[in-house]
């Protein structure tokens, strides 16, 4: 590449998409000329996804920008809380987040998740289809151009992941709303109509139902109920100004 030369920094939570060389501050690059600014700081590794404000030389610029010999490039990171303007905000997760699916599911956030790996192409149609902000690990899916709209799962462990995405997005919470199996809305149901669904130990012991109204999965406070509440709790404690 024979063109011009600007210097290029990335926001401290940028930096792990860079190689090891431009992670501390300011470095030189020499572009082709004619590529816009998206293009070069998605081919040092950043998806646009997670890039917010582009400045040059401290004036902010779109990602069409070419940039010119001598310029000083600052790639920020994203604000939060983050706005998906277009549409209400709901989610789309890939086949490696299951557990932050359901996690989200819980808490009541509209959160679609594919158990198969239906292909990059597919979710980033899915996510256009019904305006849905994919969330995933993958850097590739991530820059494909299809996407409504998308963010990187920073994290591997589910904790942290729920934390970041409620942090990011500030989604209103509305738990014990959503079947955490299919995404659907809970509805309140009468014992008598969803015994033909439970064993005798939980019709014995348990008189308060909800059933989901999508795959009818029912649902009751059983054995695993207190680990979820404290999810729920922690979420509500942390998060409570986004309760709807």
């Amino acid at each position: 590449m024979n063109g011009p030369e600007i210097h290029i920094s990335f926001a401290p939570e940028l930096r792990l998409f860079v190689p090891a060389e431009r992670r501390d501050g300011g470095t030189p690059l020499v572009t082709d000329g004619s590529s816009s600014l998206g293009h070069v700081v998605e081919s040092l590794g950043v998806p646009l996804t997670e890039a917010g404000r582009l400045l040059v030389d401290g004036s902010r610029v779109e990602t069409s920008y070419v940039p010119a010999e001598g310029e000083h490039v600052q790639v920020l990171g994203v604000e939060r809380p983050q706005r998906v303007p277009g549409a209400p905000l709901r989610f789309l997760l890939d086949v490696h987040l299951g557990t932050l699916a359901r996690r989200l599911r819980l808490l009541g956030v509209d959160a679609a998740y594919e158990s198969e790996d239906i292909g990059d192409a597919a979710l980033a149609a899915f996510s256009a289809r019904e305006q849905r902000v994919m969330l995933s690990r993958d850097r590739g899916l991530l820059r494909r151009r299809e996407l409504w709209a998308g963010a990187y799962v920073y994290s591997d462990r589910p904790d942290d992941q729920l934390r970041d995405v409620l942090e990011r997005f500030a989604p209103a919470l509305e738990p014990w709303t959503r079947c955490t199996a299919c995404n659907g809305r809970l509805a309140d149901t009468d014992k008598a109509a969803v015994e033909h669904h439970l064993e005798q130990g939980t019709q014995r012991s348990y008189d308060v139902f909800a059933q989901c109204t999508a795959c009818e999965r029912v649902y009751w406070r059983g054995a695993h109920h207190a680990r979820l509440q404290t999810i729920v709790e922690d979420a509500l404690r942390e998060f409570g100004g986004a309760v709807a």
